[in-house]
């Protein structure tokens, strides 16, 4: 008789680390006996080290005869070096053929793939079910973690992510601690003979609070947003797709994550290997064919983006690495909805700690690439630190005259916590928060802190969004303590943006105020901020500009494209631009979320308006338009160091 062998393969793949950053430092002091004026104090930061790599120490295939039990198939090491205080913890999961959850040992008879016969995972060692199994153990390392779930015995593969080992406490950035894998599989008598492969995905994450990443499947007719992380706050419900739809508006994101910068959605969740992943700003159209996520087919899954913060939005050296040009500096992200990661970071606030995304975009400077939240704090400016000029006091240096949320219920009468503005339209516009609190002269906003707002589960753009923002008067933006300043025609260089970052200018194309055309062939480094955001190249600027020098009109419309096929409102809502339809903040209330976009410039066009960027699906004036300061708008922030 015959004797039938069957070939098992099971390769092993690890998985792109899904890391966390927690930098701790410690200050040495000296303090002598003898009389001194100061004492020397000095501060270290001890980097993040967290890496896991694997070696082969044999193939992991076997020859199993029929009512065979074979064990210690294959070993591999897997290394970890991490000084992560908290700890790791490693996940594994199955991954045949690519597909996550998928434990079996796929069969492949005659060069096809035949389900009826794939191998089942389990611990069996005799029976009329064939199966297959791993096991893992601590081998070396000081800091060797303890094993988890049975898997120092031959466990089942997991079907999801399950943890396998975990370390509780520091560990070093030399030595490291090694675990390894090994398999088993037990083959039935009438097993038939052929090839058969399966493959377990290993992930590391640290600290141990924090869980690997996991697909998702979206109900059908919706678009469905999953926050993709551990430690999110905020819900999102279902974006209806119609069955005749061939395109949607997504959504901006209600979700936060402290430490965490939102850069956009993804449709993988697995974004930082995949290659295949696409990235999307947060209201950018997509494209998709008809019956695509409706009837039987399963709807579209979009993830969170979260990029870890890499420091301090007032960290000047930081920025100034980032936002440069040499090592550690970014990449400047191109607007094809590709994944580059080199592309982003993210900084942290000081004032209310509070992370926002960074890009570099295709001016090659650095932008915030959220919508700014900063509210009430009692953070103290009194050394100037903290904001651009928003006053260096203990009275008008901390920002708790920050107005409270709309839900409030702001009118144009002079009341507690109302909004009013003195003169006329026309005038000054004086304007100021019917409060004891001084200064405060920022608009409310749907307070992110809301938990009624943000337990709605907004299933539309007018919802009560997270990554709106706040919205602010242009004399709290520009961070003018007086509420009188005019600045007419003029560019001022106060803020409310972090110490080191500052608002766009905005106005003509041409900051040299020029009346006639101008032939732009020189440095165009004076071309206001507004109007390189990616949509044109610099060449495309200056070609249009000198068609219609110091024009007022808007410079984007809707009915042409840029080199990269995107309209202006497209681009401008594609990542990593990721300009939103905020809205903004009129008499009484907010109004146009999720129709138009507003966002103040430093620029000043005369006593009672200001330049502003807007954008709605017809037309991108990049700084072009103009409105009363008293209105409430959105805040972007931008930085030059470095470039």
């Amino acid at each position: 008789m015959r004797r039938e062998v069957l070939d098992r393969y099971i390769s092993v793949m690890i998985f792109g680390l899904l890391l966390t950053t927690v930098l701790y430092g410690f200050g040495l002091t000296s303090d002598f006996s003898h009389a001194e004026t100061t004492s020397a104090n000095a501060s270290v930061t001890v980097a993040e080290a967290c890496t896991m790599t694997a070696t082969v120490d044999s193939a992991h295939s076997a020859t199993v005869n029929p009512g065979q039990y074979v064990s210690e198939i294959g070993q591999t090491t897997l290394k970890v070096v991490c000084n992560d205080a908290e700890g790791y913890a490693i996940y594994a999961v199955g991954n045949a053929n690519n597909e996550y959850g998928n434990n079996k040992l796929l069969a492949n008879l005659g060069g096809t793939l035949s389900p009826t016969y794939d191998i089942a995972t389990g611990t069996a060692t005799s029976g009329n079910t064939s199966n297959w199994a791993m096991k893992v153990n601590a081998v070396t390392g000081a800091y060797a973690p303890t094993i988890q779930n049975s898997f120092g015995s031959y466990h089942e593969v997991p079907n999801a992510y399950m943890k396998v080992a975990q370390y509780n406490s520091n560990t070093d950035t030399s030595t490291g601690s090694s675990i390894t894998s090994t398999y088993a599989a037990y083959v039935k008598s009438d097993q038939p003979a052929g090839s058969y492969n399966g493959k377990v995905k290993y992930t590391m994450v640290h600290p141990t609070t924090e869980a690997p990443l996991s697909p998702q499947t979206a109900t059908s007719n919706c678009i469905n947003y999953f926050p993709n992380g551990s430690n999110v706050v905020g819900t999102m419900g279902c974006q209806s797709i119609g069955t005749s739809d061939t395109s949607a508006t997504l959504l901006a994101s209600n979700f936060s994550r402290t430490g965490y910068g939102f850069a956009g959605w993804s449709d993988v969740y697995d974004y930082g290997t995949n290659p295949n992943a696409k990235f999307y700003g947060p209201q950018e159209t997509i494209a998709f064919t008809t019956g695509q996520y409706t009837g039987t087919n399963p709807g579209l899954a979009l993830y969170a983006v979260w990029i870890k913060s890499a420091g301090s939005l007032q960290d000047s050296s930081k920025v100034a690495t980032l936002c440069g040009t040499g090592v550690g500096s970014l990449t400047t992200a191109p607007i094809d909805d590709t994944a580059n990661l080199s592309s982003v970071s993210a900084l942290t606030d000081q004032r209310d700690n509070e992370t926002y995304a960074i890009a570099k975009l295709a001016d090659g400077k650095c932008w915030m690439i959220e919508n700014l939240r900063l509210e009430s704090t009692n953070s103290d400016n009194s050394t100037g630190v903290l904001a651009q000029g928003y006053g260096t006091s203990a009275t008008d240096g901390n920002f708790s005259g920050l107005a409270d949320a709309e839900s409030t219920g702001f009118t144009l009468t002079y009341t507690a916590n109302s909004l009013y503005y003195s003169g006329t339209q026309e005038g000054t516009a004086s304007i100021d928060i019917g409060t004891s609190n001084y200064p405060g002269y920022r608009m409310p906003r749907y307070n992110n802190t809301n938990t009624s707002a943000r337990a709605s589960s907004p299933t539309s753009n007018g919802g009560a969004m997270y990554s709106y923002g706040n919205y602010y008067t242009w004399h709290a933006a520009i961070a003018d303590l007086t509420r009188n300043g005019t600045n007419n025609q003029s560019t001022t260089s106060t803020s409310l943006c972090p110490t080191g970052w500052h608002l766009p200018t905005g106005g003509k194309a041409y900051a040299s105020g020029d009346t006639s055309g101008v032939n732009v062939t020189g440095d165009t480094s004076t071309f206001r901020e507004f109007y390189n955001l990616g949509y044109k190249t610099m060449d495309e600027v200056k070609t249009a500009y000198e068609d219609t020098p110091n024009s007022g009109t808007a410079y984007y419309s809707s009915n042409t494209t840029n080199t990269a096929g995107k309209t202006a409102t497209a681009a401008i809502r594609s990542f990593p631009n990721n300009f939103l339809y905020s809205g903004g903040f009129g008499t009484s209330s907010a109004s146009h979320r999720g129709i138009c976009g507003n966002y103040w410039s430093s620029t000043a066009g005369d006593s009672y308006r200001s330049y502003l960027l807007t954008l709605s699906s017809s037309i991108v004036s990049p700084g072009t338009d103009s409105n009363y300061k008293y209105s409430g708008y959105s805040i972007r922030c931008m930085v030059s160091a470095g470039t």
